[in-house]
């Protein structure tokens, strides 16, 4: 008989636990089967972290669509480590990494791994659980809209041309990617992967765990789910971290400025960092970073550099080099690397920059992260469909980032939000809250994707206390900063907030 004894499966059922919705009492009840990882990987870098002896992963079945209950279901992957000292246990700590479309199982089976500190308390304490939200990872059924090769083939298409020529064929691609995604993943999922929906599949996973309320750390986009679970059940929070907010009442057009001027404070702290070396392939000016970059840049609009390997690096894929190495500090250095070889005809280092962003792995494989990430964003955002507002948000951006203006006229060109196939189910607002507990807000000053103001505005929208970190560095707690760290640990565990106008620094 080939292969050894199958390893057993823990059954749980720990639920119904706290309020209950009529009609869905199967769902919060529902029994777990918690075992090995192994089958719910889905992206290379998973695999050595699901294997962690401590991880153990299970499926949590939720409705499709929450008005018919009792119609289709899908299932969410849920990963685990529990806490390491039972007598002292607290409870479960539900954890979102953002995107959206990031894997909440690979936050779980990570978090505390890196470095030393008070998040070894968090694993003593409590069991770290990850979700993988509705259409990610290895919720079944997946949101996914390319297959790797036309993600390969559309990379190579930066669609900066923006004359009338070049607008229509950006424009085609664009429905064509909203009707690939209504063919293949189904305007039934695509119409329920919202915001709206995801916060709802939370609470039924906080009853399945046993926990009567809820305590949450939510990173970037998650700081939306557990907003959006704070407004739904502000009676089922017990303790809520989130960090690198997103302003619940900014509209899309002003977040993505922001967003676009946060980017370019980032690359100016870059670049000023890169000017004391000799080395650097932007030079030795503050004043000329931004012209060095975009003439180093500019080649790659014409001609796409050539990587071992047969692949090549477009304008745009070293774009997304850039900003995925401005999310931190720690990618710096291979993005100091990665410009000099730019300069000297070279991609290595940008590519695989850019790849890391797009969830591609060695094999060639991407996760469906930023499939999900668009069905996410047109399902929870107001659509932008008239062509002269997309070019003066193109202006607007431009204005923001110039860094990153590439020369050409600003475009009118609409994305696939414009052409999507379901309705917008969320809008922004400020969140109604009464009953919510206080809340902790984690806010970064030089957060180059959710910059700091808008921490600011979710901690006054929740009544919430917020932390400041000094630093330019998107998210910052269980990632080694003590402060930070330590005033986290100590909310979640005892509930007792830091002293309004707490600042920690890197």
């Amino acid at each position: 008989m080939a292969g050894g004894p199958a390893e057993p499966v823990q059954v749980e059922q720990r639920g119904p636990a706290g309020a209950v919705p009529p009609g869905l009492e199967n769902f919060y009840g529902q029994r777990l089967g918690w075992g090995r990882c192994e089958s719910y990987v889905r992206a290379e870098d998973q695999a050595l972290a699901f294997l962690r002896r401590d991880a153990q992963c299970a499926r949590l079945t939720v409705p499709l669509d929450y008005a018919k209950p009792e119609g289709r279901t899908i299932t969410l992957g849920l990963l685990r480590r529990q806490a390491t000292e039972p007598a002292q246990r607290i409870g479960a700590l539900v954890i979102n990494p953002g995107g959206p479309g990031g894997s909440g199982m690979s936050a779980a089976a990570t978090l505390g791994t890196a470095t030393p500190g008070q998040r070894l308390e968090l694993t003593r304490r409590f069991d770290l659980v990850g979700f993988d939200p509705r259409g990610v990872g290895a919720s079944e059924p997946q949101v996914r809209c390319r297959t790797d090769a036309e993600r390969d083939a559309e990379r190579l298409d930066s669609d900066q041309d923006t004359s009338a020529a070049g607008i229509a064929q950006t424009e085609a691609e664009e429905k064509e990617l909203a009707a690939r995604c209504s063919q293949r993943a189904g305007d039934d999922l695509l119409a329920t992967v919202g915001t709206r929906d995801v916060a709802k599949d939370m609470d039924v996973l906080r009853s399945a765990l046993g926990e009567p309320k809820l305590s949450y750390l939510g990173y970037s986009y998650g700081t939306r789910i557990g907003t959006a679970y704070a407004e739904a059940f502000p009676g089922n929070v017990r303790a809520m971290i989130l960090d690198g907010a997103l302003d619940p009442d900014q509209d899309p057009a002003a977040e993505l400025v922001a967003q676009g001027a946060g980017f370019q404070k980032a690359f100016d702290t870059f670049a000023a960092s890169c000017a004391r070396l000799s080395s650097c392939a932007l030079g030795q000016t503050a004043e000329g970073a931004v012209p060095a970059f975009r003439a180093l840049m500019k080649p790659l609009l014409s001609a796409p550099v050539e990587v071992r390997g047969g692949r090549k690096l477009s304008y745009s894929d070293a774009t997304t080099a850039v900003i995925q190495a401005l999310y931190s500090e720690q990618l710096w250095e291979p993005l100091r690397t990665g410009l000099t070889e730019l300069k000297q005809g070279r991609g290595e280092t940008l590519l695989r920059l850019a790849d890391a962003y797009y969830g591609r792995g060695q094999d060639g494989k991407y996760s469906n992260l930023n499939d999900v990430f668009t069905a996410i964003r047109c399902v929870d955002d107001p659509r932008t469909t008239d062509p002269d507002q997309r070019r003066e948000l193109d202006r607007r951006y431009r204005a923001a980032a110039p860094f990153l203006d590439d020369g050409n006229p600003p475009s009118p060109a609409r994305d696939a939000c414009a052409f999507w196939p379901v309705p917008v189910t969320s809008q922004p607002h400020l969140p109604k809250v009464d009953g919510l507990p206080k809340v902790l807000v984690v806010s970064t000053t030089g957060d180059p994707a959710t910059p700091y103001q808008a921490g600011v505005e979710l901690a006054q929208a929740l009544g919430a206390e917020l932390l400041t970190f000094e630093g330019t560095q998107h998210t910052v707690f269980a990632q080694g900063n003590a402060c930070v760290d330590t005033a986290g640990t100590r909310y979640l565990v005892d509930g007792a907030p830091p002293a309004p106008g707490t600042r920690c620094t890197g």
